[in-house]
């Protein structure tokens, strides 16, 4: 019985064997031959270098050094001559109801036209309509409305760096869908 049992296995295990995928074992065998993986060496590594800090300089090196300025205390450009007050806002303007608002926090929530001229409606933070036009101040960096259409309001503000040099940035407010 057991031979039986024995020559049955033999006979299934050789039905396996076939050439029916010779070609598959083939390919998987022979897939990877001739393929080397190519590895770039390593980017040669330079020693480190100090910086030696001297705030006194040296005359006498080759080429002279300057001064060096300190680390620790904060950098301001020098500001030529006559360019403090390039750019300034008029501060001696009166204020007007929107200027006391972020721009971020003011809403275009309508427009119309009004004898040819675009008027802009918005809400303030503290739910109250303004109608503005172009020429109107809105927002905290002396914003002025240079254009009102059917879908912003685009609006030129001031804003000061860290210099004291004032510039001009170009923000705009959408209509609310």
């Amino acid at each position: 019985m057991k031979i039986i049992h024995f020559f049955l296995a033999a006979l299934l295990l050789t039905g396996c064997s076939s050439e029916e995928f010779q070609d598959l074992q083939d390919f998987v065998k022979n897939s990877g031959a001739g393929m080397r993986g190519k590895i770039d060496p390593p980017p040669e590594v330079k020693p480190y270098e100090p910086f030696i800090y001297n705030n006194e300089g040296n005359p006498q090196a080759n080429p002279p050094q300057a001064k060096l300025p300190d680390p620790f205390k904060p950098r301001k450009p020098e500001l030529q001559a006559g360019r403090s007050g390039m750019n300034q806002p008029d501060m001696e303007r009166p204020k007007e109801a929107l200027e006391e608002f972020p721009l971020e926090n003011l809403k275009m929530v309508g427009y119309l036209s009004q004898h040819k001229i675009a008027h802009a409606v918005i809400r303030a933070p503290d739910g109250k309509l303004h109608r503005v036009k172009a020429g109107n101040y809105i927002g905290l960096n002396f914003g002025l409305i240079s254009e009102v259409t059917d879908t912003e309001v685009i609006v030129k503000e001031k804003v000061q760096d860290s210099a004291g040099d004032w510039s001009d940035r170009v923000s705009s407010l959408q209509l609310l869908e």
